[in-house]
């Protein structure tokens, strides 16, 4: 370590304070090349003093913590410890005196050894000459290096010794010294290859593809502005500006401004610099703060593209919201001016300033969504889920009553330029964006920063300051401040106007880095800058989930269900939910990728089929329920009624089939509808309003999850055998896992065996709980057993296909659910002896079962929950219908105040588990079922129960009614019960969540 980064003796003066290195590293000498000084690639060496070329203080100070007694480390840790502020650091920028900094080290290195510590000792150990030596094979060094031609430099702190002598103890002929600095520096400027004077504050260097010729702007700048030209034409390049290159130039004595179009192809109404001058020509005239421009060059030819000049501002501009250095009331005073003049901005009259075919009249807002959707189309490289939902959720929200001023589009605190002195804005700079629209996304523009990390790469933000302590609005007050400004009521729905903001800048900055891509962007950091388009993204969808709450919340109540549950024929049995955060008029469709509180908000295709489910529902299903809840108590119960049949073929020729199928399954529709899974809880909520409903739409459990499987892992052979005819409703199918001997909750517990014998598998366990498998249309069994119980625990088991005609398979007995066989499914049990399975009825191969497994679940338990959401909204309804149609003592059950009590638990249980279904169904269709696991599993936690509590408290309002075949209810009970054990107990799933809870 640096011996000037750790002491200054207390008899010492500081003069001077050099940066030292924290490391010096050494490169290995075979990685070396060594070259005779003709060739060498180096020109100096410079060496660090204080461990380098003299010997470490760390190990001074440990020898002589040693021979004190001192705690090892107490001198490293004083000079190490404190921050800035600290003993060492503070004298070292000579804030403190030698006694005041002698005084305060020795408290602190006594403070961390407990007792009183000699640093004077210790300073004159580390500075007596013994010590300050310089190390020989340091010496020996420096006169190999001067002897090849190099230079040395010493790096270091310099003090003064009380007797006016320099502490320096090094041999300082070793060393160059510069004696004329300004041919060090024209020596410096050939090594750099680059100049090193002209220097103008937020420039550098033109960038290589965004340079100019200077010969031919030199004779334009001749013609266009003349004057006397005394040096050289000096051309900087403006670090900001990402999107219109932008030149600072000094002309003789002017000092001017130059602004053009990027190269390369553009899109056709981008980087438009001549909209540009003639704006700012405009509004200066009205008062507003800008530079004055002087010329416009419209021709190509001269450097490429189109540009204008303009004068050079002098002033400060503030890249830092949070305005360090000042005072809180300077920073409000800033903050109040910036707002000001955007109110002026947005007081231009445009007939005046000749401004009114600046831009279209009206529907600014959806223009712009218009616009920079196509924007952001034509530079897409990847897919962005956050821009996705923002594109099809924008246009469904638009703002009404849109006022038409003059908008900057780009206004932001560093695009102003302030008085050095006082809170006044003397210039408003990148007018690239300018139109006419809604003044009020100029405003929330403004705001973005407040919502933006202070290390944000392309813009600095406040979101991690209290801007309260430093005197900086907060976004609320600075849209107040502009409201009263401008003499205008408050702004309800501005966080449509800040998604709408971060949008259009996602939209900018992907455009941003498809340029970077190919050399075309002018800002240096606009390669690194353009990746955080989809950062911004999530920053818009953030603000639009907000506004959807804000109309939420205002939306006028749901009118009552305007039709009350029956389980007797009739038309309209079961009303459409309607909560919905979207007006009447809204378009008919809604955001793919987003929370659907309700069927109003799906895509108008989705929404179109769940208007057609719910007709099917209505007209067909309801009045089936109590013919088919007859069958299953008849003789004939485990014979399937016709009337299921024939409604299957109804609903497959009205396109109601297969709804369940994911897209990310099926992504070309070729099985399902192609619906999202959070589509499809809406549609799974309503077919679970009826028992019987599933499999009318082939959407029923087991077949879906087995279908699943076929689809995801099955080959080709065995989709032809088993997929098509389980897709057309030909054929049914179980899956058997569950055994009697263990708990199989812990899938890693299956006993059953497949033994590999000469192309076959040979099965042989004991199943229960197969739900299906006494079903006479059920054909295929998923068999779950271990291939090697010697394997890793979770590669033990393999699944298999098995034809249930095989020989060897026995159902010994239906399984009963509080006395309900659920025929003609049935629940069976069943044994497995010496089944022989060809080879080639394996899924995805040995030792793969556990993995198809979990792949499986996921899907199946969250359409197990969307179903008890609709169980629980018909038992609701049920209840409804029945407390209001009963008297007991003398008035309604509905006026009773238990039973008051009862509808608002369910009510609002129902709608909290839907939704944490809904947020389920859109993790696993935008992030994955993996990614979703803890959300699964809360749900399989959260909805059997509230299924539970919601119908038993039905039964309880109907009394022995409710527990009748008459209606279903004792069904609808019996099934939540039996989900709190189906598909993973609720212990597996509490202790899932936990898991998951500990490691976020």
């Amino acid at each position: 370590m640096g011996f000037g980064r750790f002491i200054q003796a207390s008899y010492f003066q500081c003069a001077r304070t050099s940066g030292i290195p924290k490391h010096v590293r050494y490169k290995p000498p075979s990685l070396v090349q060594w070259r005779h000084s003709g060739s060498c690639l180096y020109k100096a060496v410079i060496f660090d003093m204080g461990g380098v070329l003299l010997p470490s203080p760390y190990k001074i100070a440990a020898e002589w913590e040693l021979r004190n007694r001192i705690p090892p480390g107490t001198i490293k840790q004083a000079f190490i410890s404190g921050g800035e502020n600290r003993p060492w650091m503070r004298y070292m920028r000579g804030e403190l005196t030698s006694a005041e900094f002698l005084q305060e080290f020795g408290q602190q290195c006594s403070e961390i050894a407990n007792f009183s510590v000699p640093v004077d000792s210790f300073l004159s150990d580390l500075t007596s000459s013994q010590v300050s030596k310089q190390l020989p094979i340091m010496t020996e060094a420096l006169e190999c290096i001067r002897a090849e031609g190099l230079k040395t430099a010493v790096l270091s702190n310099n003090f003064y010794l009380h007797s006016g002598g320099s502490f320096l103890p090094l041999d300082r002929k070793q060393f160059d010294v510069v004696d004329d600095p300004e041919t060090a520096l024209k020596e410096l400027e050939t090594y750099l290859e680059f100049p090193l004077r002209g220097f103008v504050p937020h420039t550098r260097l033109m960038r290589p593809t965004m340079e100019i010729p200077r010969d031919t702007l030199q004779k334009y700048l001749e013609e266009a502005v003349g004057g006397q030209t005394t040096g050289p034409l000096i051309v900087r390049q403006f670090s900001h500006g990402q999107s219109n290159p932008t030149y600072y130039i000094k002309f003789g004595d002017r000092h001017l401004v130059l602004r053009k179009k990027p190269p390369g192809n553009l899109l056709p109404s981008a980087h438009a610099v001549e909209r540009e001058y003639r704006v700012l020509k405009a509004i200066a005239e009205a008062g507003i703060p800008v530079p004055k421009v002087l010329a416009l060059c419209e021709d190509s030819s001269l450097i490429g593209t189109p540009f204008y000049l303009m004068e050079y501002c002098t002033g400060h501009i503030y890249k830092d919201p949070s305005l360090p250095g000042l005072e809180p009331g300077q920073r409000r005073a800033i903050y109040t001016a910036m707002n000001k003049v955007l109110c002026k901005i947005h007081s231009v009259d445009l007939k005046v300033a000749g401004l009114e075919d600046y831009g279209k009249h009206g529907n600014y807002v959806q223009r712009q969504v218009q616009t920079w959707t196509k924007q952001y189309r034509a530079t897409e490289t990847h897919t962005i889920p956050a821009m996705e939902r923002l594109v099809e959720w924008l246009p469904l929200h638009l703002p009404g009553n849109q006022k038409t001023t003059v908008v900057h589009g780009d206004f932001r605190l560093d695009n102003l330029i302030f008085h050095p002195d006082r809170p006044e804005v003397l210039a408003v700079l990148d007018w690239e964006l300018s139109t006419l629209g809604d003044p009020i996304s100029d405003v929330a523009y403004n705001c973005m920063t407040h919502y933006l990390p202070s290390d944000f790469d392309i813009l600095k933000g406040l979101r991690d300051c209290d801007v309260t302590q430093l005197g900086i609005p907060t976004a609320e007050e600075y849209f107040q401040m502009y409201c009263g400004h401008m003499g205008i009521p408050p702004i309800k729905d501005w966080n449509f106007y800040m998604a709408f903001s971060f949008f259009r800048v996602a939209a900018i900055l992907q455009g941003v880095y498809k340029r970077s891509l190919t050399g075309q962007a002018s800002s240096a950091t606009a390669e690194r800058g353009g990746k955080q388009a989809e950062f911004m993204a999530n920053l818009a969808w953030d603000f639009a989930t907000k506004e959807g709450f804000r109309v939420f919340k205002e939306f006028p109540a749901a009118k009552p269900l305007a039709r009350s549950y029956s389980t007797w024929p009739r038309k309209g049995a079961f009303p459409w939910r309607n909560y919905v955060t979207l007006t009447p008029s809204s378009p008919a469709h809604a955001p793919k990728a987003h929370l659907i509180l309700s069927p109003n908000g799906l895509p108008g295709r989705a929404q179109d089929l769940y208007r057609k489910l719910k007709r099917f529902m209505d007209v067909n299903v309801y009045p089936a329920e109590q013919i088919l809840r007859d069958h299953q108590v008849s003789q004939a119960r485990w014979t399937p009624h016709p009337l299921i049949e024939e409604l299957k073929d109804k609903a497959k020729s009205e396109g109601l089939w297969n709804l369940f199928l994911p897209v990310e399954t099926d992504p070309r529709v070729k099985h399902g509808a192609g619906l999202t899974n959070q589509e499809y809880a809406h549609f799974c909520e309503l077919m679970g309003t009826s028992l019987s409903a599933p499999e009318i739409f082939n959407c029923s459990a087991p077949d879906t999850g087995n279908m699943e499987v076929l689809v995801r892992y099955g080959t080709e052979e065995q989709k032809e055998r088993w997929l098509h005819p389980l897709l057309d409703g030909k054929i049914r199918s179980c899956f058997a896992m569950t055994e009697p001997q263990v708990a199989s909750s812990d899938a890693t517990n299956i006993e059953s065996s497949i033994i590999e014998e000469k192309g076959f598998y040979i099965l042989n366990g004991h199943k229960w709980w197969i739900s299906g498998a006494l079903d006479p249309r059920c054909q295929l069994c998923v068999f779950m057993g271990k291939t090697d119980p010697e394997a890793q625990r979770h590669k033990q088991q393999s699944m298999l296909l098995v034809p249930m005609d095989t020989p060897g398979i026995t159902i010994t007995r239906p399984l009963s659910v509080f006395g309900i066989e659920d025929a003609p499914a049935g629940h069976g049990e069943i044994l497995f002896e010496n089944v022989r399975v060809p080879k080639e009825n394996i899924l995805l191969g040995p030792g793969r079962g556990f993995e198809i497994a979990q792949g499986r679940l996921g899907p199946g338990r969250i359409h197990h929950c969307m179903r008890l959401i609709g169980h629980s909204e018909r038992a609701l309804a049920l209840m409804k219908e029945r407390v209001t149609s009963r008297v007991a003592f003398g008035k309604p059950l509905a006026e009773q105040g238990t039973i008051l009590e009862d509808i608002a638990k369910s009510r609002a249980e129902i709608e909290q588990a839907r939704l944490l279904v809904l947020k389920a169904a859109l993790l696993m269709d935008t992030a994955g079922n993996k990614a979703a696991a803890l959300e699964i599993a809360m749900i399989k936690m959260v909805a059997p129960v509230m299924a539970l509590r919601v119908t038993d408290r039905a039964i309880q309002a109907f009394g022995a009614a409710g527990l009748s075949n008459d209606y279903p209810l004792a069904q609808f009970f019996a099934w939540a019960r039996a989900l709190r054990l189906a598909d993973g107990p609720d212990e597996v799933h509490r202790t899932a969540v936990a898991k998951l809870e500990l490691k976020r």
